[in-house]
């Protein structure tokens, strides 16, 4: 997909669509706006990558795009200005695959996914704190500091353990680690916001506006800087006095299924795009991506699927995929009993049965 260059000669376009990995140096975002610059530090390493997890979403690379071009730019342009997406659209059209997708063809790294429901609240996508885990392990250190039998300091050769750091008992979230300062965006998934409490995207404000955080728990401690846990398994970061403030703002992906309406001050801060299901191009260039090969009944349930959507039925990309799987199945009954099988596959989820 071609557009307007800037004016150094780049397509101000990075992202395409495609889900295809960077065959050399992943592609550069364009400079951020001078609003929505950070600058967090120390400079986090990279993230690890999850090649497994992009494969349940995406299967292997296709040429054909998987957005159309209007969802494309406006993909793009949250790109470019830093602003989280809020993706809309009915259940199972891909909403949150889009995050997935954005990840593997900038070569951004693990998705971090924050999975939203009635009870979650801002701090728990920010942090965690083991209060009673450190709470145990001081009373252990403190025991351990005169062992049954000895009389004072003086008669112990060793030298006494230090108390538990505090970092060690406060693991960041999702959240929380996408706005660590790496030097390349993280990408973050915060999943169905629509079902939270009606106050977590009025708190949601400050962070996305500002890129940055505070950990009371650390700002209050006497050591200047601490090690905590990450989303990331096995990885860790290092804090200044308590504070997190990115370098680079991350790719936030909100998605919602529409089932309540969110507070202006939250929507301007967002770009909106609404997914429609995928095409029959598309389609098939997603059952190719996910089996490699294409079942010889594959384009009749295509068809019976996209037939469906355009009645009106709610239908979910995944039963379009469980359909077509069944189909490869050694032995699957082509008779009557087969085709029943294939109809509570892609039945109306609308219906409730």
């Amino acid at each position: 997909m071609s557009g307007p260059e800037t004016a150094d000669g780049r397509d101000w376009r990075v992202f395409r669509a495609t889900g295809a990995a960077p065959s050399g140096p992943p592609p550069q975002l364009l400079p951020a706006p001078p609003w929505r610059r950070f600058r967090g530090g120390p400079a986090q390493p990279a993230p690890p990558h999850d090649e497994q997890a992009a494969l349940r979403r995406l299967g292997e690379v296709d040429a054909v795009p998987q957005l159309d071009g209007d969802s494309i730019d406006v993909v793009n342009a949250a790109l470019l200005l830093r602003r989280p997406l809020l993706v809309t659209g009915a259940p199972g059209v891909g909403k949150s695959t889009l995050a997935h997708l954005v990840s593997r063809e900038l070569g951004l790294g693990r998705v971090l996914e924050w999975n939203i429901v009635s009870r979650t609240t801002l701090r728990d996508g920010l942090y965690a704190h083991d209060a009673l885990g450190r709470a145990q392990a001081i009373a252990a250190w403190r025991a351990g500091l005169r062992p049954h039998g000895t009389t004072g300091a003086d008669d112990r050769d060793e030298e006494e353990p230090l108390p538990p750091a505090l970092g060690d008992f406060i693991t960041l979230g999702p959240l929380g680690t996408a706005l660590l300062p790496y030097d390349r965006p993280r990408v973050l998934l915060v999943d169905e916001l629509d079902k939270s409490d009606i106050d977590l995207p009025n708190d949601l404000l400050h962070v996305l506006e500002n890129g940055s955080y505070e950990i009371p728990e650390l700002v209050r401690d006497a050591a200047d800087g601490a090690r905590v846990r990450t989303s990331d398994p096995g990885c860790s970061a290092q804090l200044r006095q308590g504070r997190v403030e990115c370098r680079e703002f991350p790719v936030v992906v909100i998605t919602s299924n529409g089932e309540r309406e969110f507070p202006a001050a939250f929507r301007r801060r967002c770009l909106p795009l609404e997914m429609r299901t995928p095409t029959r191009e598309q389609l098939l260039a997603i059952v190719d991506s996910h089996l490699r090969v294409r079942p010889p009944d594959a384009e009749a349930l295509v068809d019976l699927f996209t037939r469906q959507v355009e009645e009106g039925g709610t239908h979910s990309l995944d039963q379009l995929l469980n359909a077509v799987q069944m189909t490869t199945a050694g032995a699957f009954p082509a008779d009557a009993s087969g085709r029943k099988l294939l109809d509570m596959l892609l039945r109306d989820l609308a219906k409730g049965r």
